[in-house]
């Protein structure tokens, strides 16, 4: 099995693929090996980005919270935070002093709330402006959330590591996971789901469901949110436009816009085929 990032992965910042890393989803796919995309990215912003005709087999959303078959996106996972785990960690965001945003679940998960402490954040607001036929401000007066998907906090990049860090201590009950902002390409989100929520977590439970065992799954990554699908895997690597910090945690490919993807299926490729010749 091989399990993709998108965005800076897959996808260029001009939303477009390489002819080359389109070919090795084919062939995977004519070879029998099952083809998964992992994004950060909710069901409606997946469906902007990608066309049905994309060489995938399943897709894991939301950094994990969901999973739906590609084609035809029937929805096989989907975990959410219940109101108390919502309002829980709304207190405590406020209380830090955060920009954040509240995403209903799956599958309307496009549509949030939002907190805004009226501080100069240029991402955050240009990510309200993006949605703003789906979001709303949250009045002070109210309390009552219901259930969500996520929480995401959008913080400066000179701060992400500090605040990813304070609050992973503080939302020790829940899953917090950091992300560069595909917006501005520097700005910190940091993501807040139940207990459970990662894309390591959600392609092990595919795996499983699949018979498939780990040391079987190539991981192609580029940001910190993929760090830990590719420490589980068995094969990793990251692409070449990947921080420095992360390249240095794990093997690179070429860019992304030099195929790096179809790079790393051609090494994983040709080394399961020699470990086949030698036995």
């Amino acid at each position: 099995m091989l399990i993709t990032d998108l965005d800076g992965t897959l996808l260029g910042s001009d939303g477009n693929m390489t002819q080359q890393d389109h070919d090795a989803l084919v062939c995977l796919g004519n070879h029998g090996i099952v083809r998964v995309i992992a994004t950060g990215r909710s069901l409606y912003s997946f469906k902007k980005a990608i066309g049905e005709d994309m060489p995938v087999d399943y897709i894991i959303f939301s950094t994990g919270a969901g999973v739906i078959t590609f084609p035809g996106g029937r929805l096989i996972r989907n975990i959410h935070m219940d109101s108390w785990a919502v309002s829980s960690a709304v207190r405590i965001l406020m209380g830090c002093d955060l920009d954040f945003m509240v995403h209903r679940p799956i599958p309307d998960n496009h549509w949030f709330f939002y907190y805004d402490t009226g501080k100069d954040n240029p991402d955050f607001h240009r990510r309200i402006d993006r949605y703003s036929s789906f979001c709303q401000p949250i009045d002070s007066a109210f309390s009552d959330f219901g259930a969500a998907s996520q929480l995401l906090a959008v913080v400066n990049h000179d701060i992400g590591a500090s605040v990813f860090s304070d609050l992973a201590l503080k939302l020790s009950g829940y899953s917090v996971i950091r992300s560069t902002s595909p917006l501005d390409g520097k700005s910190a989100w940091i993501e807040v789901f139940a207990a459970g929520v990662s894309k390591s977590q959600c392609a092990a439970w595919l795996a499983d469901r699949l018979r498939i065992d780990k040391e079987l799954v190539l991981a192609v990554g580029n940001d910190y949110n993929d760090s830990d699908l590719l420490e589980w895997s068995g094969t990793a690597f990251m692409v070449g436009n990947a921080p420095d910090a992360l390249k240095k945690r794990f093997p690179s490919v070429a860019p992304q816009k030099q195929a790096g993807v179809a790079e790393a299926v051609h090494r994983w490729l040709t080394d399961r085929n020699s470990v086949r010749k030698n036995r």
